[in-house]
């Protein structure tokens, strides 16, 4: 598809005499969240570390922007556009929150032979550290401790991290985790304005928040996808509701 910036094929990933993920498709359009649910132990995780590149698949490819980047390892994936957070907040607790966004620009602006020039004088990383940084509305706490934050704003935070590395795909993993409903709230309104002009996938357990976000979902079951398809869908379906939404779970109109 001309949307799709991020495709997997056929994806397959085996440990041994376990196969975590078998045959999984996937299409990450442009200008859309799409939902990756299921049951603990789905293979979901190992799924979105498929596409980061944190594991090699045993069969299949990847294509990312049309390009098939399968054997291209996480951080070569990170560099060509493609961002990631992981269930666990991965930030530098002691440093503000300029601090930790400007170190995710820093990454993706070469200075091998600037050994004498101020890191902290590059422009072009600062502006795009406050765009980030606005964009998830942290601008009123770029000077604040990371240290001080909530898990919410952490969480936040994490997101505008990968936003400085200018990644057009999105991976976020649990993001979540941890809140409580008015943070929950506040992380879904950020989601749905980041897919402007990105693709994202969401894996996530509260399924009240992915209804409320995500354009696709793929519900994943035993390492291979059920069912894919729109929201309400994927709430009519009785293969779904049977695997993992549970018979209260009703069509809503």
């Amino acid at each position: 598809m001309s949307d799709a910036l991020l495709r997997a094929e056929g994806l397959t990933r085996r440990f041994g005499g376990l196969t975590a993920n078998q045959d999984v498709s996937l299409s990450l359009k442009r200008g859309e969240l799409h939902a990756l649910v299921g049951p603990n132990g789905a293979g979901k995780s190992t799924c979105i570390n498929l596409l980061s590149g944190d594991l090699a698949p045993s069969a299949g490819r990847i294509l990312f922007e049309g390009r098939d980047i399968t054997g291209l390892a996480s951080h070569q994936r990170s560099l060509a556009g493609i961002g990631r957070s992981y269930q666990r907040s991965n930030v530098f607790m002691p440093f503000s929150v300029f601090e930790n966004v400007r170190l995710a620009a820093q990454s993706r602006r070469p200075r091998a032979w600037r050994v004498w020039a101020k890191a902290l004088e590059d422009r072009a990383i600062n502006e795009r550290a406050e765009a980030a940084i606005a964009e998830v509305g942290l601008a009123a706490q770029r000077a604040r401790i990371v240290g001080e934050m909530s898990h919410g704003e952490r969480r936040q935070l994490e997101v505008a991290m990968v936003l400085a590395t200018d990644a057009r795909v999105l991976l976020f993993d649990e993001p979540l985790a941890g809140m409580g409903a008015e943070e929950s709230m506040k992380m879904v309104e950020l989601l749905r304005r980041l897919t402007t002009d990105r693709a994202i996938l969401l894996v996530e357990h509260d399924m009240d928040a992915v209804f409320a976000a995500a354009q696709t979902i793929t519900v994943m079951v035993n390492g291979q996808v059920l069912e894919s398809g729109a929201p309400q869908q994927i709430r009519a379906s009785a293969a779904v509701r049977e695997a993992y939404l549970g018979d209260d779970e009703v069509v809503h109109e």
